[in-house]
């Protein structure tokens, strides 16, 4: 399965009961299990659980587990972002991130400086980039301590994420986007390289996404 380019992972599906559960694991190799559960709810909604198992134990298990965790609200919510906004559509994926020099906080404080956006962003602002970087322009769908969700107009229709996250000593900057539709795909293949080179001249030199 894939999250986007540069971020795929295999394995084997060990149960499939559709559309109530499946799981993905790793058979041998990794040991860690990703188990999807869907109950159905009135009005036609439902709950979508997800158990993410198989963790060792120690720091570097510690530092994995926050990581996987805080990665899985990203793509969670924008699964949620998804099936309100554009249920039945295809989207086109941009993950550019680099490694930046700081602290989580110093560094989530000067991605939002460079981009020209306020320090604080709440639910229901709306936001467009500046100071060089491509543009993104859309409303505040959730915000999070270092990370905020945004439904998007400009460059095409979509959701995206900026986030600073500590992984494993360093923190990973990203400015991820899910563009939907030809607007979309052309869009990714425009500001993709762009957003790359945006992050990485402000990082340790540690860049991917192109």
């Amino acid at each position: 399965f894939t999250f986007g380019p540069g971020m795929d992972a295999s394995g084997r599906v060990a149960v499939w009961d559709p559309p109530r559960r499946v799981v993905f694991d790793g058979g041998d190799i990794t040991g860690l299990a990703f188990e999807w559960l869907v109950e159905a709810r009135d009005a036609g909604s439902c709950v979508v659980r997800l158990v993410n198992s198989g963790f060792g134990s120690g720091e570097e298990w510690d530092d994995q587990y926050d990581a996987m965790r805080d990665g899985w609200q990203i793509f969670l919510t924008n699964l949620r972002l998804h099936l309100e906004h554009f249920a039945g559509q295809s989207a086109t994926a941009s993950l550019p991130m680099a490694t930046w020099a700081g602290s989580e906080a110093e560094c989530w404080e000067r991605l939002l400086g460079d981009l020209g956006l306020p320090a604080k962003l709440g639910e229901g602002d709306r936001i467009e980039t500046a100071g060089g970087a491509p543009r993104l322009a859309g409303i505040v769908a959730q915000a999070g301590v270092h990370e905020v969700a945004l439904v998007v107009g400009p460059p095409a229709a979509g959701t995206a994420f900026f986030a600073a996250e500590s992984v494993g000593g360093a923190v990973s900057v990203s400015v991820w986007s899910y563009l939907y539709g030809d607007d979309g795909a052309a869009a990714v293949e425009r500001d993709q390289p762009a957003w790359t080179e945006w992050l990485g001249a402000r990082g340790t030199g540690e860049s991917r996404g192109s």
